[in-house]
């Protein structure tokens, strides 16, 4: 069974493998069966709502890179217990269609089985995800 700590260097890695545009290593961490959702009221940008399956979350990645530019993530908090790591990154980006640019903290709850990821969830500032993809 991982621990506390190897579920937090698995986060960490993931972020890593995320700024280096990595999506392949980020899979390889996660279950094939993940939950993996970009949690919104309304599907404001492509890459809110549920998806199911490595397949499914390669295609968020997907959509994630075709609509904004990251120009700043940084993770400022993880907590954890034996199965889930608790994250709070600072996420800057640049749409690509309006070119509006804009800063928010993302919320990420990450759930660990057998080391590897079975269940996420990710929290934004949904407002100005709206005003940055809309003219």
């Amino acid at each position: 069974m991982a621990s506390m700590n190897d579920n937090i260097k698995t986060v960490e890695a993931i972020y890593d493998a995320f700024g280096r545009a990595d999506v392949g290593f980020i899979v390889d961490q996660l279950t094939d069966d993940v939950d993996w959702s970009s949690v919104s009221e309304l599907p404001i940008a492509p890459w809110h709502g549920a998806r199911h399956g490595t397949a499914e979350v390669q295609t968020f990645f997907q959509q994630l890179a075709e609509t904004i530019t990251v120009t700043e993530f940084t993770p400022l908090s993880f907590a954890s217990n034996d199965t889930d790591v608790m994250t709070i990154v600072r996420f800057s980006s640049t749409s690509i269609r309006t070119g509006k640019s804009g800063t928010m903290e993302l919320h990420h709850w990450w759930r660990f089985r057998d080391g590897k990821v079975y269940h996420y969830r990710g929290t934004e500032d949904t407002a100005l995800a709206a005003q940055l993809l809309t003219d």
